[in-house]
């Protein structure tokens, strides 16, 4: 079946806001005397929700918390995150990003994007990227984060296609379990592509990627 819609996820695909994430979640970790909080952590939070990543800090701690007070906590850390976002800007686009967005409308094909990050479309925002994308399926419009495949569900639903006609693009295991769920077929990027058992695969949008392929078969 062709594909007519490519849903991107946001972070490490189209932009960069890893350190941003990052240090949010350091500077939280610090205040609770989470003094082992590392980047190898951070990785472990990549592609689940908010309260998941909250639970990857919190777990290098000794202290349990209540429903309320990590409701609380994960609060604080998006006002840190949100902070850090004002200086975000179209420096924060990843490599060959917009160039593949422009690629791909000039085919006629709809664009998407699948993030469970409620900031996704501040984030589309303050980059500029907000005038290539047709739809945001974001934390905003779930119940469920990814490896479930409601984000992109939804996404597809907003575009008005079959999930068959849908192509994901992610750079997490969870997002590429989440696309093979909703039976879309799945580009995997990023520093692991060779890890994420993706229908197809490249090291970033910026790469030699053959889209006729991957758009007509």
């Amino acid at each position: 079946m062709m594909i007519k819609g490519v849903i991107f996820d946001l972070d490490g695909v189209l932009v960069s806001t890893d350190e941003m994430h990052f240090n949010a979640w350091k500077k939280l970790a610090d205040e609770l005397g989470i003094d082992k909080f590392t980047k190898e952590d951070n990785k472990r939070q990549k592609g689940v929700s908010r309260m998941n990543s909250l639970d990857v800090v919190l777990s290098k701690g000794n202290r349990i918390y209540t429903e309320e007070e990590k409701e609380e906590l994960a609060e604080r850390k998006n006002t840190y995150y949100k902070e850090l976002l004002e200086e975000l800007n179209e420096n924060g686009i990843l490599p060959g990003a917009k160039e593949c967005l422009k690629m791909l409308r000039q085919k006629g094909i709809l664009i998407g994007i699948g993030s469970v990050s409620k900031n996704a479309p501040l984030i589309l925002e303050r980059t500029g990227l907000i005038h290539y994308v047709d739809k945001i399926s974001c934390g905003l419009d779930i119940t469920r984060s990814k490896p479930d495949p409601q984000v992109f569900e939804v996404a597809a639903d907003k575009l008005g296609l079959k999930y068959e006609e849908c192509l994901v693009v992610e750079d997490s295991f969870a997002g590429v379990v989440a696309g093979k769920a909703a039976h879309m077929k799945v580009l995997g990027i990023g520093t692991e592509y060779k890890q994420l058992r993706a229908d197809y695969e490249a090291p970033g949008l910026w790469a030699d990627i053959n889209w006729e392929v991957i758009l007509e078969e």
